[in-house]
């Protein structure tokens, strides 16, 4: 998570309360990173993992850091991600995979518009309404986004010719 998220107790409180939220209706997966552990046991804010040492079920189960296929193979079998990495958003709209992002801002907007439009971030409610939203309606179909089509080399290369022959 980003530090914005993550440095301020009142924040972060609000966003795993909202996540524990969803855990109600799916499992919830949270590979979280040391420094975001760090700030959860120290704002005192572990009631909201799940104890998986004791079997709990409900709550955010929580995971080490995942290496790179790990973690895509996760996002790949999600329902829903919950971000706030530009990357993983990329990511999840590659998979065709819902994904809220939980910023203000993020540099992939375009990311925002194939997925799910959630406007500004007034909030972790606001996102978990529509992360809710999502949960009750059928998985949506994957959509390409316009130029993600694995060509971009080809189109580069074009580019770069066309400049060349009109040197």
């Amino acid at each position: 998570m980003s530090n914005s998220n993550v440095d301020d107790p009142k924040t972060l409180q609000g966003i795993l309360a909202a996540v524990k939220s969803l855990a109600s209706a799916l499992p919830v997966f949270f590979p979280i990173h040391p420094r975001t552990r760090k700030n959860i046991e120290s704002f005192g804010l572990k009631q909201y993992l799940a104890d998986v040492v004791r079997g709990e079920r409900i709550g955010i189960v929580p995971l080490d850091p995942l290496g790179y296929l790990d973690f895509l193979s996760l996002n790949d079998c999600a329902r829903i991600v919950l971000t706030d990495s530009g990357g993983v958003q990329e990511e999840a709209t590659v998979l065709g995979v819902p994904c809220l992002t939980l910023r203000d801002n993020t540099e992939r907007p375009a990311t925002g518009r194939a997925r799910h439009k959630s406007g500004n971030r007034s909030g972790p409610g606001t996102h978990f309404a529509a992360g809710h939203a999502i949960l009750h309606k059928p998985a949506p179909p994957s959509k390409r986004l316009p130029l993600w089509d694995g060509k971009a080399a080809s189109r580069i290369v074009a580019i770069i010719l066309e400049y060349l022959r009109n040197r």
